[in-house]
């Protein structure tokens, strides 16, 4: 083991480090109960808003046209992202996208049976979560740690996640 001031940071993992500093921000009880419900609508949100991008017609594809889009590609870069930082998150994650996708599916059929459309229902989960963000860090009186690196917008779910396995002493 080290024995330099700097040798804790050096033993820990990628993913670690970038836990502990997203937790910097996120010590106050009530905007850590925030995140668990935002940061998911936030995900959600997102690949409703991706799926709904128009993608070009894959003839090939036959009837599971509809199924390969755009956000097809951000699951695919999300989860490659993960699987860096740890592949137990990202196979976790990408369970929790398959589920999200029935979601958006099921948002697809609603749309097809004349409700709104999948983009409208999105925008607006997204929109109210960020307001909920953002009031949680008023709160906290901490900034967002995505204003300071971008990656902390991927590192919120994985963030949450992880809780869930250190409660079941998972290791991940």
């Amino acid at each position: 083991m080290h024995t330099s001031g700097g040798s804790a940071l050096a033993d820990k993992r990628p993913v670690d480090v970038y836990f502990d500093k997203y937790a910097e921000s996120h010590q106050n009880p009530t905007n850590k109960s925030i995140h668990w419900v935002c940061v998911p609508l936030i995900v959600f949100s997102l690949l409703g808003l991706f799926w709904a991008i128009p993608f070009p017609y894959l003839k090939f594809l036959g009837k599971y046209n509809g199924f390969v889009n755009w956000a097809s590609f951000l699951i695919g870069f999300s989860i490659y992202y993960y699987y860096k930082l740890s592949p137990v998150l990202s196979y976790l994650m990408l369970l929790i996208l398959f589920a999200f996708s029935y979601g958006i599916i099921e948002l697809d059929t609603w749309q097809k049976a004349g409700g709104p459309a999948i983009w409208q229902v999105c925008l607006a989960i997204f929109i109210i979560s960020w307001v909920g963000q953002f009031i949680g860090h008023k709160i906290e009186g901490k900034k967002p740690s995505f204003l300071d690196d971008l990656k902390f917008l991927l590192i919120g779910p994985i963030w949450l996640l992880h809780f869930i396995l250190k409660k079941f002493s998972i290791r991940y």
